[in-house]
């Protein structure tokens, strides 16, 4: 029996397992053709997504994944046409009925070619992507003479925000929260206090880490006012997910008007409840880690507060700044925020309120 098969061509006959991957691969493709259909549906929009440029940097970086994705698209479904096609096809045998191994030479070197082929069309498309990204990042951190200098440092886990300038004078810290004027270029020297952070601003620039014992820089704009929210985007610890900040890209005259305020120490309150609050604020723990200028604390741990009552949120963006999340905050910021280096203040009802009502009036 072996032998007379042997000397006979087989039937050539479709293997059984073709339906079963038909039904696999229309399968798969529905799936495909399902997500294709509810990326719009996606969230590639808001005020922390990088598909959502407001300054000249993003766009360039939002052209290049979307560059990036069409070119990927287009070549995934190549690919899947090409299996369908071979899998819809099918095979046949072409040995010779008593050497089995022999092939088909044409069928070779058919296969050769389109092997080399694909193989120098991988390289063009690497080489392309490779001059595409080049040329996309080469302008990235370009300043100019009327650019904004900022030193940003990253701690565990907030952002000390300090804005340079050649005039001592003019130059002022504050935290988690950056001012910058619409269509002004901003250079941030990015600088780790402890551990490796990450800064990012998504609607506005890329991504670039902070690393202890080097400074890196980044450059951004902003097309339009508005408020663009920040994250460290490399963990750093227990509250890695809750360490935020917030820029706000306003007018060059309303940024002027924020950076004169901010350059000056506290202000004086005629206020009793205010007043007593300094007194809590100088006489407890409080001048250990935190700065008001004008006043004698000058703690380098943690955030300057001399204009905290200006600011939209503390607690490096976890919490709205009122006076309740506040109380909330100083009184067991354990419970908020676990982990941070902040400690508890014992203080009774009626310090704890006059301290509120005193860092509240700080703007």
């Amino acid at each position: 029996m072996i032998s007379i098969a042997a000397n006979h061509r087989l039937p050539v006959t479709r293997c059984r397992t073709f339906p079963m991957l038909r039904k696999s691969l229309a399968k798969s493709l529905g799936f495909a053709l399902t997500a294709m259909l509810c990326l719009p549906l996606a969230a590639c929009g808001g005020w922390q997504s990088a598909l959502n440029a407001h300054g000249p940097e993003a766009e360039r970086l939002a052209k290049l994944f979307w560059f990036f994705t069409a070119v990927c698209g287009v070549v995934w479904l190549l690919v899947i046409l090409a299996l369908g096609w071979a899998l819809f096809r099918g095979t046949r045998r072409t040995s010779a009925p008593n050497d089995p191994v022999l092939v088909d030479p044409d069928q070779e070197r058919r296969s050769a070619v389109a092997v080399w082929g694909l193989t120098a069309a991988s390289v063009v498309v690497l080489v392309v992507f490779t001059l595409v990204s080049f040329f996309a990042s080469r302008g990235l951190n370009a300043a100019s003479a009327n650019t904004l200098n900022i030193e940003v440092t990253g701690y565990q886990w907030w952002w000390q925000v300090r804005y340079l300038d050649p005039n001592p004078s003019l130059t002022f810290t504050t935290a988690n929260e950056i001012h910058v004027p619409v269509g002004r270029p901003v250079k941030v020297r990015l600088v780790a206090a402890d551990v490796i952070h990450s800064f990012w601003v998504p609607n506005l620039a890329g991504k670039l880490d902070l690393i202890p014992g080097q400074t890196n820089e980044l450059t951004f704009a902003a097309n339009r006012p508005g408020v663009y929210r920040g994250q460290c985007a490399e963990f750093c610890g227990l509250q890695h997910a809750f360490m935020g900040l917030r820029v706000i890209a306003e007018p060059e005259q309303d940024f002027g008007a924020w950076r004169a305020r901010q350059i000056q120490p506290a202000r004086q309150s005629d206020d009793d409840l205010v007043r007593s609050g300094e007194r809590v604020f100088l006489n407890n723990g409080c001048i250990l880690c935190h700065t008001i200028r004008g006043t004698t604390a000058g703690g380098r741990a943690g955030p300057d507060l001399t204009h905290i009552g200006s600011r939209s949120a503390i607690a490096a963006d976890t919490l709205p700044n009122t006076l309740g999340y506040m109380a909330g905050w100083i009184a067991d910021p354990q419970s908020i925020k676990p982990g941070n280096y902040m400690p508890s203040v014992p203080l009774d009802g009626g310090d704890l309120n006059a301290l509120v009502h005193y860092l509240e009036a700080l703007k």
